[in-house]
């Protein structure tokens, strides 16, 4: 028996017996669902990672008070906060005039704030501060106007950038550049408005006001730590310039070799690797959770496929009657299992691939579906199939034809 005649046997009895055929494919219709629809969702958010959160800037990595393994537990945070001293605009001024492997530096900091214009309010919105040269380092991109420049910085300018949803909120129908607005009471110039960035996992990433880092720390105090993005020369001298900026930062803090920085470093690749640490064991343990139900799957498979063989046995008992070899009737019932769990499969993703979207559009929560996972969850389920198939096939193959043809 050839294998394109194993096949189309094994689709005419699927097809003969529809519901049968269905409610046996539920277990693995579920398995492969919830499987993909979990990693969809942790795919789409190491995509977002990948793309927003560690995109830190060209050739940038970030020197703040606290470090990523900071953050690992509340004993770890906590020794930091006694330990770490704050990032201030003195040492910013030190790692962007280092030079070397350094091209650059710009200050960070930032708030929580009320805007107002006219009538309309908005409570407690983003203020980001940032020295102007971060338009650069971070690749901040505009849509309307321009971003504060270097004179505005020094002069600490009442001037701001907003966002693109800020601007819609408090000016739905004119033009935002050169209109006043008030942040916490005091008026600032609007001279630019940023390019839409849409959202991530229902929050906004558009409603926001940037300002000056002079303007913000002269407003809300100067005692307060900062983040500073460094950037190197190109993106092969990375490493050195890190290098440059922990030696830079150990020097000003008087550090003797066998002491911890009292600083934090944080790098893409840093945020990835927890990113990794934490995502990555959720991954394996609810992809291992869920699979339990594949194995349901592949138990009720066999079942049914014990009852088949029970039900055809006189069809068996013909079929090797006129020639058919042990081989093809395994050839053929082994066919039959291994398409019912794949056709169970391929509804499983595609309904997996239609509650990742529904998810997304509904609340802005990143997914993706790579086609290598696809390919995995069709294989899988074929292979659970394929196995639950061999016991009632090899059964199906050992009936003696005159025994099949005496069955009732």
């Amino acid at each position: 028996m050839s294998f394109f005649e194993a096949l189309k046997l094994a689709f005419a009895s699927i097809l003969g017996h529809k519901l049968r055929s269905f409610l046996t494919l539920l277990g693995v219709i579920f398995g492969v669902a919830t499987v993909i629809v979990v990693v969809s969702l942790i795919e789409g958010f190491n995509a977002y990672v990948d793309e927003k959160i560690a995109n830190i800037g060209t050739n940038a990595f970030s020197v703040q008070r606290f470090s990523i393994e900071d953050f690992s537990s509340v004993e770890a945070l906590n020794a930091a906060r006694r330990r770490n001293k704050d990032v201030d605009i003195n040492d910013l001024q030190a790692l962007k005039g280092r030079g070397g492997f350094i091209k650059d530096a710009g200050g960070k900091s930032g708030s929580m704030a009320d805007i107002k214009f006219g009538d309309k309010s908005l409570l407690s919105v983003q203020v980001k501060a940032t020295t102007p040269n971060i338009e650069e380092i971070e690749k901040i991109e505009m849509s309307q106007g321009r971003y504060f420049s270097n004179a505005e910085e020094e002069a600490r300018k009442f001037v701001c950038v907003i966002g693109s949803e800020t601007a819609e909120k408090l000016f739905p129908t004119g033009n935002p550049l050169g209109q006043t607005i008030k942040v916490d009471g005091r008026v600032f110039q609007v001279i630019g408005v940023g390019k839409e960035l849409g959202s991530a996992f229902g929050q906004t990433r558009d409603m926001y006001v940037s300002m000056p880092l002079s303007t913000f720390l002269s407003i809300y105090g100067t005692r307060r730590s900062i983040s500073i993005s460094v950037a190197s020369t190109t993106p092969e001298t990375y490493e050195d310039a890190l290098e440059e900026a922990r030696t830079l930062m150990r020097v000003r803090r008087k550090l003797e070799p066998s002491e911890r920085d009292t600083f934090g470093i944080v790098t893409p690749k840093a945020i990835n690797e927890l990113r990794d640490k934490i995502f990555g064991t959720i991954q394996v343990a609810a992809i291992g959770v869920t699979s339990i139900s594949l194995l349901v799957g592949g138990i009720v498979i066999m079942n049914i496929m014990l009852v088949s063989v029970t039900e055809r046995t006189k069809e068996i008992g013909i079929r090797k009657s006129i020639g058919a070899r042990q081989g093809d009737v395994l050839k053929q019932f082994l066919a039959e299992s291994t398409t019912l769990a794949m056709i169970g499969g391929a509804i499983g993703v595609a309904i997996a691939y239609s509650i990742a979207k529904l998810v997304a559009v509904a609340f802005s929560i990143p997914t993706a579906l790579p086609l290598v996972w696809v390919t995995i969850a069709l294989f899988v389920s074929s292979s659970v199939g394929l196995i639950s198939g061999v016991y009632p096939a090899w059964k199906a193959a050992k009936l003696d034809p005159i025994e099949a043809l005496r069955a009732e």
